[in-house]
């Protein structure tokens, strides 16, 4: 109960006084002092169950401050480490491009050698019934010898 209330609740019926209508300085002798010592009593139980209730929200509210600021740090954390884990993603994706493109320098240096050393077989004669190491130092001299010998 309010205390504009608890005045209209116990003021004498008469003379009629609204809930708008100011206090003049006669009304207030209307009350006896027991109903204003009563309503004073009330207004201080009111006031003091209300000082008890901010109480109660102040722990609250400290309560929910320490929650924000918990939350607050741990997103923070988890704002580095996100802009971590993007930078080691960004290095990574360079390394691979960087390797894929090396890859595909190793497979066309790959084909260019098995080319060369197919080109390079292609002029090599295989003789076979000579023996090896037989032709010495002169290969020409020796094959001079000994192609006419293996055809006859």
């Amino acid at each position: 109960m309010l205390f504009s209330e608890a005045l209209q609740h116990k003021r004498p019926t008469s003379p009629p006084v609204g809930p708008h209508m100011a206090l003049t300085p006669a009304q207030p002798s209307m009350m006896t002092d027991k109903d204003q010592s009563t309503t004073m009593e009330r207004i201080l139980q009111e006031i003091t169950a209300v000082s008890r209730r901010i109480e109660g929200m102040d722990a609250s509210i400290f309560s929910l401050t320490l929650e924000t600021k918990s939350i607050r740090s741990d997103i923070a954390s988890f704002q580095s480490q996100v802009m971590g884990l993007e930078h080691r993603m960004g290095t990574l994706e360079t390394q691979m491009a960087t390797i894929q493109g090396r890859d595909q320098d190793f497979l066309y240096l790959r084909s260019k050698v098995t080319d060369l050393e197919d080109r390079s077989r292609r002029d090599n004669i295989r003789l076979f019934g000579i023996p090896e190491n037989e032709e010495g130092a002169d290969v020409q001299a020796f094959l001079s010898s000994a192609l006419p010998k293996l055809t006859s």
